[in-house]
């Protein structure tokens, strides 16, 4: 017999309790190529965190929860299919401005 006041955990609070990428795309139901997340995982990752970020799940029944997680993560990774993490700028490392450099041999001195 089950308590009537204990409360299944929120898909946001699942989601959080999730370790790895995979896990995450495993409980949403969405597929994935492994190659994919070798190279994007950290893009995929922080994108999906910004998609969740805009989702009111108070708001949302179970269902619609999940359903709206879903497509943020489903977004996230598209977003990786279609371009690349450089293309996106999603890291401060891709958003600089590469610097100029001048190679030590490439100074001449005044004769």
């Amino acid at each position: 017999m089950t308590d009537a006041t204990t409360t299944r955990p929120s898909v946001s609070e699942r989601l959080r309790a999730l370790s790895s990428a995979e896990d995450m795309f495993t409980y949403l139901l969405l597929p994935w190529r492994q190659e994919v997340l070798d190279v994007s995982r950290l893009h995929i990752m922080k994108r999906a965190g910004q998609y969740l970020a805009k989702i009111d799940f108070a708001a949302l029944d179970e269902d619609e929860g999940f359903l709206r997680a879903r497509a943020a993560m489903k977004q996230a990774y598209q977003d990786f299919l279609e371009s690349t993490p450089q293309q996106e700028k999603l890291f401060k490392v891709f958003a600089r401005p590469a610097r100029s450099f001048v190679p030590l041999a490439g100074i001449r001195t005044a004769d």
